[in-house]
């Protein structure tokens, strides 16, 4: 095995190593990135859903609250505000979507789907206001979401929720007499869920690691020819001819050349020892013959 093929071996199998490591480093943060990014879009809907329950509850709601009590607008309820307004995502955004899921709902489209129930029972379990963040599977790909509990918190929302006779006769009769009562307060009955595609972040991130590994092979395959290159000016070339002239001379043709030995350089001094032993070996040859 030649002295380039040893160095050629342990080249490749240096950037082999380099180029996995590299490439679970770059995936790992590329798809933290992305999701990064999910996470970031899904807090973005989330607030726009909250400020939009906040204007209905200090705006709209107080403006309609002036007509007679027999009347009913689905329009004052937060939820049904909020639902709308970010219902529009669909029309330009598919995947998108944002639900107040409730296990107990008023209007049935709010009613919890099965893995949004769980997410609810989650929070009644834990008792907890804080966040949920998860991602989940779907037919259109993975999906991530980001959820807060629905808590009752308002003794005014329990006019409407107690029970069928307590409540308005007009929203009874929009919505029935079966759905969205017994409520109470302090208790969570739903969670605002944001839902996000994850897809296309990720095919991103996946197409910046292959466009960063193939500039990084093209990178190493650069070096590895420019390092061959020298290796065989430098030194392949210059030992090869060492070897050969060694050759000759151990059977005693000193018609070869002394090799220069300009430099500081290993070959320069491992040429400048060559050509004292050549002298050397020479003059005991004459030597030997007188």
């Amino acid at each position: 095995m030649g002295l380039r093929l040893k160095f050629n071996l342990v080249l490749v199998a240096i950037f082999i190593i380099g180029l996995g490591a590299a490439g679970w480093v770059s995936n790992t943060l590329l798809l933290q990135n992305a999701r990064s990014e999910v996470v970031k879009s899904a807090g973005l809907m989330m607030e726009a859903a909250l400020s939009v329950r906040k204007y209905t509850v200090d705006q709209v709601r107080p403006q309609l609250n002036k007509l007679p009590p027999e009347t009913f607008f689905p329009q004052t309820v937060p939820a049904y505000a909020a639902t709308e307004v970010l219902g529009g995502f669909k029309q330009d955004y598919a995947e998108y979507s944002y639900k107040e899921a409730a296990l107990n709902p008023t209007n049935p489209r709010d009613r919890a789907a099965d893995w949004e129930a769980d997410i609810v029972n989650q929070f009644r379990q834990a008792n907890t206001d804080g966040d949920l963040l998860g991602e989940r599977d779907t037919p259109n790909g993975r999906q991530l979401y980001l959820a807060k509990p629905i808590r009752i918190t308002n003794p005014a929302c329990l006019q409407c929720h107690t029970s069928a006779e307590a409540a308005p006769p007009a929203m009874v009769k929009i919505y029935g007499p079966a759905n969205g009562f017994g409520w109470k307060l302090n208790e969570i009955i739903g969670a605002q869920i944001v839902s996000v595609p994850m897809e296309v972040p990720t095919r991103n991130a996946r197409r910046s690691l292959v466009t960063f590994m193939g500039s990084l092979g093209l990178v190493f395959a650069l070096v590895f020819i420019v390092i061959n290159v020298m290796l065989s000016l430098l030194i392949v070339r210059p030992i090869r001819d060492l070897s050969a002239a060694a050759d000759k001379v151990s059977t005693g043709d000193f018609k070869q050349p002394e090799f220069k030995d300009k430099g500081k350089d290993e070959i320069a001094v491992l040429s400048a020892s060559f050509n004292r032993m050549r002298r050397s070996l020479k003059k005991a040859m004459q030597l030997m013959r007188e």
